[in-house]
């Protein structure tokens, strides 16, 4: 069992949300942080449908419960599944003295029906995969790349089975159960597809033209898997400076590299070659989203291109207006001639320091004029970022 960085700090009389996609270890934590608060898990079917009919039925037990079980938050694991119950929970906040944690792997449903998020009244926190700190006594970049950090997957002779359920069972069977799509077939291609291209710049005619479906339709199924947290959009650095840039194509990124990976049927053997640079730049991306989540920062994870074909991979954009440049290249010995996409960037936004992970050995510190680019080994970054070197708050 990993011992998750995640900190909850849910005060007397505060309630609040747990969002993380599924498996990634939210019902485990919570039973391990909460061990005597009233258990709700609407994944039990009796359970389920019971609240489905009469949602009424969850205000009256819990109005029910001895004083002594309203010390603890009452916890009620995915929430989605009936989003009525949301009309009795906030209720209960204004009634009683009653405080809930609620916890879910998509907020879709109840967007769809135009469900109260109790008001404002809850504070939010995000669960996701595996990050450095949690494995760094354990960190292997290659069981990464293909196991994935899906907790009960990283690291796990069975891995390639349990992903193959989880990408069978879930992306596809359990989406189209909640009534996300119709079209179960198209739906199937276009995951293929999208794992194809995810951190490139979505194409939607292209993938529309795969799928046999229409651009539009492309488009609810990417907004499906960003509102089912399977996947986030990250989208084109827009401040305008002097040369032209992208500024309204995004680009996608699924939850975890181990799914993108088994979706295409890759295997990586060695940290080499535009396959393995891929799944870097993914995994980059992963820890970099959960680092702004569990620290609760808000921060933005952009890219950055010209027209003329000049990127950077990740911009991240600091709440007072500090951007930090990131390059990932899955390189032993980065020369100086890599550098040009940044040294522009540097210079159009006027950035004095940039960071570029690599597979280097050893931290080296690379000055243009007035430009510093630190390249660190791939580790290292980690430490640095975990330990709020990099992104401070």
């Amino acid at each position: 069992m990993y011992t998750r960085y995640l900190e909850m700090h849910v005060m007397e009389r505060q309630s609040a949300f747990l969002w993380g996609p599924r498996k990634v270890g939210k019902s485990t934590y919570l039973k391990n942080k909460f061990p005597k608060s009233v258990y709700y898990d609407l994944l039990k079917t009796d359970l389920f449908l019971k609240y489905l009919k009469r949602p009424f039925l969850l205000r009256e037990e819990i109005l029910a419960l001895d004083e002594d079980k309203l010390f603890h938050p009452i916890i009620i694991d995915e929430i989605q599944k009936v989003p009525a119950l949301l009309d009795e929970v906030h209720w209960l906040i204004e009634n009683t003295n009653c405080y809930f944690i609620l916890c879910g792997s998509s907020a879709r449903k109840l967007k769809k029906h135009s469900i109260n998020l109790l008001g404002g009244r809850a504070i939010k926190y995000n669960l996701g995969p595996l990050c450095f700190p949690e494995i760094s006594n354990n960190f292997d970049l290659i069981n990464i790349f293909n196991d994935g950090l899906i907790p009960s997957h990283y690291k796990n002779s069975n891995s390639s089975k349990l992903l193959k359920a989880y990408v069978e069972d879930y992306l596809t069977q359990e989406i189209q159960a909640e009534a996300l799509v119709r079209n179960i077939a198209a739906f199937n291609k276009f995951i293929d597809s999208i794992a194809y291209n995810h951190g490139e710049l979505i194409n939607y005619s292209n993938i529309a033209r795969d799928c046999a479906i229409d651009a539009k339709t492309v488009k609810e199924y990417y907004q499906i898997l960003v509102d089912t947290l399977v996947g986030d959009f990250v989208l084109p650095y827009a401040k305008k400076a002097g040369r032209e840039i992208i500024t309204a194509t995004p680009k996608f990124y699924l939850f975890d590299v181990g799914i993108a990976n088994k979706i295409m049927h890759k295997s990586i053997t060695e940290a080499k070659g535009p396959e393995a640079g891929k799944a870097l730049e993914h995994y980059i991306f992963m820890e970099l989203k959960n680092y702004i989540h569990l620290c609760d920062l808000d921060y933005q994870i952009n890219y950055w291109r010209s027209k003329s074909g000049l990127e950077v991979d990740f911009i991240v954009t600091l709440k007072e207006g500090r951007t930090i440049p990131i390059e990932v290249k899955i390189s032993s010995n980065v020369h100086h001639t890599e550098f040009k996409n940044l040294k522009v960037f540097m210079q159009e936004y006027q950035i004095q320091k940039a960071y570029v992970i690599s597979l280097e050995s050893t931290s080296r510190l690379v000055n243009f004029e007035n430009l510093s680019i630190y390249v660190l080994p791939l580790k290292t970054f980690l430490e640095k970022l975990w330990s709020k070197q990099i992104i401070t708050q």
